[in-house]
């Protein structure tokens, strides 16, 4: 969480650093700051609360000279969101100035010992003792100062820091926080996450865990943070354009990103299934037929919106495959005594790919002897370059904090990944294999045809629902997720109290609460266990339940328990959860919008959470 961006070239860096953290807002957005070298001085500016309020503040100073400067924008943890605690923050001379991302553990010892030394604090921050510590090495070495402040520190951080002594160099080093550094003929940035850098350069260097960048005009040197040894760092490109994190004419990101999922899911199957054999081609799953043929067992690990995706894997493998999946809850995995051998596969699932949570699950089922698989849209994150393999899904950057496009494409690359285990296992015959990778086309055909309808009926419905304050979301089977799925969304970005259920689990507690003013949402396909959740929609009818249907087209009978019911086509069983999606997001959108939320933005939360 948080974002860090930084620039040294020829072109004048305000600009660049403003643009820069209005792409990263989505990571944070308590307060924001930023800082340039200009006539032998430091200037700094920061303000509390969002992005604009820094717009304001150098709003005159746009076209300052100054080619070098670094920026931040903050999701909170040591310290309220207050103009105090807001990035840059600077050492006892002002001289020296940093930002960063993480958690500095040992702080408050740092922090004692540095008060005692004659520092002066003027933040509540973890990050500011970070500066004080870098001073009291720095003579006349930026980068021999910043690696001995740093042998120090425990915990996860990202940092850049400026020295007004040295202001042709940029330092960044990254430990357990993402970093990546983008580069071109004459400048160099930094950067959390690439959206920041596609309007200058989609050449791009991804940090590893302890290593320093140290940035020049057009130049730059990446060590070893612990023994400065130079490392020879591939620079990969990224494919993503400018125009891919704008939004379009629509008036937010989640709402673009929404009817863009027809799209991503196209771009993440595309040259995955053959259409004359039906088989599925993943090349860069790492792993060989013999050893995916002697799994026992599958862990999936993930959080959030992810870990739903890994819900539904879990029905799709069991019947598919006949390997028995653990989901597991990336924040509680590693702190039990985990069954992991070589004979268990561990997929990792992960918008980012920078998960803290879920990134330290998977090294130590590594260290265990598992196999390592990630699912992740993030081309050379971490959580890639630790994998034994990886299936990547082709989103494009999701700029809204709710997921939505990330999420359906885990779906369609999960469902690829349950074909191929089918394939190479040969649990799946040719036909299963040609009729199910066709049925997965044929969805997402279906999903790009019902966005504009479904869109308008939800915008009618939502007047009878917008101003509620608790909300359920029922389904069975493989809808169960989804409903958990929607009531993820409702509540991120809505305010409402929101839960999901299996629909059969209703009777064991939580019918307590339906009354006349509990709207409750149910999933209703037409599937294998269609009468199952009909008998549950009853008795929430029965008990005067506020109902909202969503069900197959041509079910009648949904009519008759509700005035509203929204109707999808039918599709494969299968790809039920996919299409049930669009609707659930939808939902949580126009009453959020509605209710005059800040869809994009929400309170409290943050794109990547790359803290524990």
């Amino acid at each position: 969480m948080c974002g860090i961006v930084g620039y040294i070239g020829n072109r004048r860096v305000v600009p660049i650093l403003i643009e820069g953290l209005r792409r990263l807002e989505y990571r944070g957005y308590d307060s924001a700051g930023l800082v340039y070298h200009h006539e032998g001085k430091l200037v700094k500016f920061r303000a509390a609360g969002k992005l604009i309020h820094l717009e304001e503040a150098v709003d005159d100073y746009i076209g300052v000279a100054s080619r070098v400067g670094i920026g931040h924008t903050r999701w909170a943890t040591h310290g309220a969101p207050t103009e105090d605690n807001a990035h840059p923050h600077s050492d006892c001379t002002g001289e020296l100035v940093l930002v960063q991302n993480g958690i500095i553990e040992n702080y408050s010892s740092l922090k004692t010992e540095l008060l005692k030394h004659g520092h002066v604090f003027t933040s509540e921050t973890d990050t500011e003792v970070l500066a004080h510590l870098i001073e009291e090495y720095l003579d006349d070495d930026l980068v021999s100062a910043v690696r001995s402040a740093l042998a120090r520190v425990e915990g996860s951080y990202a940092i850049a820091v400026m020295w007004a002594k040295d202001p042709e160099t940029l330092v960044a080093v990254r430990k357990q926080c993402p970093l990546v550094i983008g580069v071109d003929d004459e400048a160099c940035y930094i950067a959390s996450d690439i959206p920041a850098l596609l309007p200058y350069t989609r050449k791009v260097i991804f940090l590893d865990d302890l290593e320093m960048a140290v940035l020049k005009k057009g130049s730059y040197t990446i060590t070893d943070m612990e023994d400065g040894q130079i490392l020879d760092k591939e620079v990969t490109t990224i494919d993503w354009n400018p125009a891919m994190a704008e939004k379009g004419g629509f008036k937010h990101f989640m709402l673009k990103e929404i009817f863009e999922q027809p799209q991503a899911i196209l771009n993440t199957i595309s040259g995955r299934i053959i259409p004359d054999t039906g088989e599925i081609d993943l090349p860069e799953i790492g792993l060989d037929a013999e050893t995916l043929g002697k799994i026992d067992r599958i862990a999936l690990v993930a959080c959030g919106t992810s870990w739903h995706a890994a819900m539904v894997a879990k029905y799709w493998i069991e019947k598919w495959v006949g390997i028995p999946v653990e989901v597991d809850i990336a924040s509680e995995f590693r702190y039990r005594r985990l069954l992991v051998s070589e004979r268990v596969l561990t997929i990792a699932i992960s918008q980012s790919g920078e998960t803290a949570d879920t990134l330290a699950g998977i090294r130590l089922a590594a260290e265990l002897g598992s196999k390592v698989l990630t699912i992740c849209n993030v081309v050379g994150s971490t959580m890639t370059r630790e994998a034994d393999g990886v299936i990547y899904t082709h989103a494009g950057p999701e700029i809204g904090v709710a997921s939505t496009k990330a999420f359906t494409c885990q779906l369609a690359a999960l469902f690829l990944l349950t074909l191929y285990l089918g394939q190479v296992r040969k649990t799946l015959t040719r036909e299963q294999l040609k009729e199910m990778g066709g049925a997965l086309i044929h969805a997402t055909a279906v999903i790009e045809e019902q966005l504009p309808t479904l869109q308008e009926n939800i915008r009618r419905l939502i007047e009878d629902y917008y101003d509620a304050r608790d909300f359920l979301f029922v389904g069975r089977g493989l809808n169960f997720p989804i409903a958990l799925e929607g009531a993820l969304k409702l509540k991120e970005i809505s305010y409402i109290h929101a839960e999901g259920y299996a629909a059969g689990e209703l009777k064991h507690g939580p019918i307590a609460l339906i009354d006349k003013d509990m709207p409750v949402l149910a999933l209703v396909p037409k599937d294998s266990v269609y009468q199952k959740t009909v008998s549950n929609v009853e008795e929430i009818k029965a008990r005067q339940g506020r109902l909202l249907l969503i069900g197959t087209q041509g079910d009648e009978h949904l009519s008759s328990l509700t005035k509203d019911v929204l109707y999808l086509p039918e599709v494969h069983e299968e790809l039920n959860p996919l299409l049930y999606t669009i609707p659930a997001q939808l939902l949580a959108y126009e009453i959020a919008n509605r209710r005059g939320c800040d869809v994009d933005q929400p309170r409290n939360l943050a794109k990547s959470v790359t803290v524990e």
